[in-house]
């Protein structure tokens, strides 16, 4: 079917005809846009599934498998998902079809693209590349560890399964003693964490030469950009699903598991009134969909320009809630079963004491309905029925709470390391089951990695030439550079710097970085043109309802969320966790005063570039004003957008040259004297079809 022509030039070619020569390749030949700008030819996924693998490899990270199934276990279980899909839809979605949307079309990474839509926020790009690099120095750290996990799984019974004994005195070390097997193991065998952050201590050589290989395997996976890395993704991408079904099929047979399935859906509408919950849910669709990074916009750059972006937002962001969701139904089986052999066996030390009592003469007035002769026989309830009867008037008799036991070391590192590993070591051949699972994190770390690391090669290969020439190079020193610096987390006191990166390099600049992208795109280029050029790349015209979520929903639901992170630094003293190895349990202590500055210095370093390239670009538009001063009017027409109502202004178009296609991309940041919207299309079975194709 004929698509309708151009308002304003009903003789002129139909919007199909005039614009569809926007890709990859001209009409004229083999040469890409880019090349004909004087570069060479942009490289380009080998096909829609790699690039759809990489976009989910990306998003679906570590945070999928630990933080999600925390903050659901934490903020009201079926209550905060519901809560977390409103904001995925409302915020989410339409966040990402836009950085999908000026990736694709303007064929930049992060630089080159916000420089090409405002030039006066250039400094957005760079923003995202620093804060990609500050999330890579530490994020290779964890891929470090569960490297050092997965060489430690090879042995049976499994290292963390049992305390070490002190060949001295053939007694168990007072540190496992006082915790656990898995604890011990985690703080003391892997990390020799010191007591505080101010004992830093000397360089823990196993995990130092974990964090050599690691990078070492993302440097050989980038080193030919996304020709190399997205073979890689064919496996780093698609095995954790095939992890994540082995375990639920599996945990689903052990005892517990509906129990731990029954405590993270159990709805607590009642939680919608915190505005912590609210926070915590945008956060968390905010940085599962990978938003600011410039990772996004990387790798929708090596797209065809006519590729359905908008079709991919919506994909990406259902199969990252789906590996939540599944990663959240895994997490709290294994649970349930680690929490249900807990309870259990204090329900036999509890019952072996009474039956001591017994003979010794306990009044039969406390005496339990249940047969305490055969312990194994006596259920969970039952015995917690008669505690809450007559438990606190006997001596030494404790409760068994298995909801008690959910709670306990459910979120980040403590759930993987700690609590997982500790479940696992309870399964038949769990050496087996435990390389399975450090192999899983092991990818996933590695799919974000390769996406976190194409989010600062890709604007820089764009932006410097030099550098775009010398693309392993640069690959090459980024790695080597990025190995130095993470020596800092490979000292005694390393986790707690991990601690402080996590918390505190990212959260407020991406969301500045977002903020400053959304005005961008809806305030100062125009919601309704960026509609038009996304018109213009899929053929069809994206509901309307997007303008209004970009410059109203969108950006309150970011600053408001700016905000409530501010307030919560300056309310709440920032604190961390420590482990006190006399006592084995872990602490809150207040950071330091020079960790204070450096968390500063963090979030200002990573947010900086953002006003110096407002003022830059101020110094240099003061510089340029006299050449622009003789401009002439007809000249300065020229640059109007080229969805004009005017006849006359078809003939000086610079956005199509003689072949019919466009010299660069379709996004221009050009003046608005002469601009009208796009209609809607009307024809509702063309825009599906169109829709529909791939």
């Amino acid at each position: 079917m004929e698509k309708p022509p151009l308002p304003g030039d009903e003789d002129g070619p139909g919007l199909e005809e005039s614009h569809s020569t926007v890709a990859l390749m001209s009409e004229g030949g083999a040469e890409s846009v880019e090349a004909r700008e004087g570069g060479e030819d942009r490289p380009a996924w080998d096909s829609k599934l790699q690039y759809v693998l990489a976009q989910v490899g990306f998003s679906v990270g570590l945070g999928n498998v630990w933080r999600f199934p925390y903050l659901c276990h934490q903020n009201g279980g079926g209550a905060f998902m519901v809560l977390y899909v409103m904001l995925l839809l409302v915020v989410g979605v339409p966040l990402f079809f836009m950085e999908l949307a000026a990736g694709q079309s303007i064929r930049q990474g992060s630089i080159g693209v916000w420089k090409h839509i405002s030039p006066r926020l250039a400094g957005i790009g760079y923003s995202s590349c620093m804060v990609c690099f500050f999330v890579a120095l530490y994020y290779n750290v964890i891929i470090a560890w569960s490297l050092f996990y997965l060489g430690n799984s090879f042995q049976y019974p499994l290292p963390w399964q049992h305390c070490p004994v002190e060949l001295s005195s053939n007694q168990t070390v007072k540190e496992c003693a006082a915790s656990s097997p898995t604890s011990y193991f985690w703080f003391r065998k892997a990390l020799d964490i010191s007591d505080s952050l101010d004992q830093s201590g000397e360089f823990n050589p196993i995990i130092t030469g974990c964090l050599l290989a690691a990078w070492a395997i993302v440097c050989l996976a980038m080193s030919k950009g996304i020709k190399s890395s997205a073979k890689v993704m064919y496996f780093s991408s698609v095995f954790p699903y095939a992890v994540l079904f082995c375990f639920l099929i599996r945990g689903l047979m052990l005892d517990g598991a509906i129990e731990g399935i029954t405590y993270m859906f159990y709805p607590k509408l009642e939680i919608w009134g915190e505005v912590q919950v609210w926070r915590q849910a945008a956060t968390q669709v905010f940085f599962a969909l990978g938003l600011g990074y410039g990772s996004v916009i990387a790798y929708s750059s090596y797209n065809p320009v006519h590729n359905n972006c908008h079709r991919d937002a919506i994909m990406v962001s259902t199969i990252n809630f789906m590996t939540s969701v599944l990663a959240s139904l895994v997490v709290f089986v294994v649970l349930g079963f680690r929490a249900k052999n807990i309870a259990l066996e204090c329900v036999a030390v509890n019952v072996g004491r009474l039956m001591e009592m017994a003979a010794s003469g306990l009044s039969q007035q406390w005496w339990p309905w249940f047969n305490i002769s055969d312990p194994k026989s006596i259920d969970l309830q039952e015995y917690r029925q008669w505690y809450s009867q007559y438990g606190s008037l006997l001596p030494n008799i404790t409760d068994c709470d298995l909801e008690r036991e959910m709670n306990k070391g459910v979120e980040g590192t403590g759930l993987a390391f700690i609590a997982f590993t500790e479940a696992m070591a309870l399964f038949p051949a769990s050496p087996f089951w435990s390389a399975l699972f450090f192999l899983m994190l092991l990818n996933l770390g590695l799919s974000t990695m390769f996406g976190t690391m194409q989010g600062i090669l890709t604007p820089l290969m764009d932006n410097f030439r030099l550098l775009g020439r010398h693309k392993t190079i640069l690959t090459v020193f980024s790695c080597v550079l990025g190995f130095l610096i993470g020596l800092l987390f490979t000292q005694r006191s390393g986790n707690y710097f991990v601690t402080i990166f996590d918390d505190y390099s990212a959260t407020l600049p991406l969301i500045i970085v977002v903020i400053f992208e959304t005005v961008s795109v809806a305030w100062i280029y125009g919601a309704d043109r960026f509609l038009d050029d996304v018109a213009v790349m899929l053929h069809w015209r994206p509901p309307v309802v997007y303008k209004f979520m970009w410059k109203y929903v969108c950006l309150l639901a970011m600053v408001g969320l700016l905000t409530a992170s501010v307030l919560q630094i300056v309310f709440k003293w920032p604190t961390y966790t420590a482990w006190n190895h006399t006592t084995g349990s872990e602490t809150s202590l207040e950071y330091p005063g020079w960790a204070l500055v450096m968390l500063s210095v963090l979030i200002v370093t990573a947010s900086l570039p953002v006003p110096v390239g407002y003022l830059y670009y101020l110094i240099t538009q003061r510089q340029d004003q006299p050449e622009e001063a003789g401009m002439t009017e007809q000249q300065r027409e020229r640059y109007s957008k080229c969805y004009s109502t005017e006849p006359e202004l078809s003939n000086h178009l610079p956005m199509l040259n003689e072949a019919g296609s466009r010299p660069h991309s379709t996004f221009l940041p050009l003046g608005m004297d002469h601009y009208r919207p796009l209609p809607q299309q009307e024809d509702e079975d063309e825009d599906e079809e169109e829709d529909t194709e791939l």
